[in-house]
C-alpha cells in the first residue's frame, strides 16, 4: 500500500481552541493517517474578515493511504463531526469564524488546480504565519 506525505493546516477561533486542535489531531490520526510532525501552535489574527476571536493555527505532517481528493473529503467529514457549519460571510468579507478549519497545504509534489482543490494551497504563499511555521 502506497503512503503519501501531506501537510495540513489546522485552525480554530471558537470555543476551546486548544481542545479543538487536539480533537482534530486525534481524529486525523484515527481516520486518516499517522501524524509524524506537529508544529508549534501560533495565535494569529483573523485574515479576510473581522472578529474579536483570535485563531490558533498549527501545521501537521501526515502519512496517508488516501489520495488528495479522498483526503479532502475525509477532512471535511471531520470538520462536520466537530460542528463546523459553513455560513455565508458578512457582506464584504471573505470568511467567518469557525470551530475548526482543516486545509491541505501540500500533498507530495502534486499540483492541482480545480474548483474542488488547489495544491499547493494558496495560503502557503499568502499567509505569513504559514511560512513562519514551515520554516521551523
Amino acid at each position: 500500500m502506497k503512503l503519501w506525505n501531506a501537510e495540513l493546516l489546522l485552525g480554530t477561533n471558537l470555543n476551546n481552541r486548544e481542545e479543538n486542535l487536539k480533537f482534530a489531531r486525534e481524529n486525523i490520526a484515527d481516520k486518516i493517517g499517522e501524524i509524524f510532525f506537529e508544529s508549534k501552535i501560533l495565535e494569529t489574527e483573523p485574515v479576510g474578515f473581522t472578529s474579536e476571536d483570535l485563531f490558533l493555527n498549527q501545521i501537521i505532517r501526515i502519512k496517508t493511504a488516501l489520495g488528495p481528493v479522498k483526503l479532502l473529503k475525509a477532512l471535511k467529514k471531520i470538520e462536520k463531526s466537530m460542528g463546523r457549519v459553513y455560513t455565508e460571510p458578512k457582506f464584504g468579507e471573505k470568511y467567518c469564524s469557525r470551530i475548526i478549519d482543516l486545509d491541505i497545504l501540500k500533498f507530495e509534489q502534486i499540483k492541482i488546480w480545480s474548483d474542488l482543490l488547489v495544491l499547493p494551497h494558496p495560503q502557503v504563499e499568502e499567509r505569513p504565519f504559514v511560512k513562519e511555521i514551515l520554516c521551523e
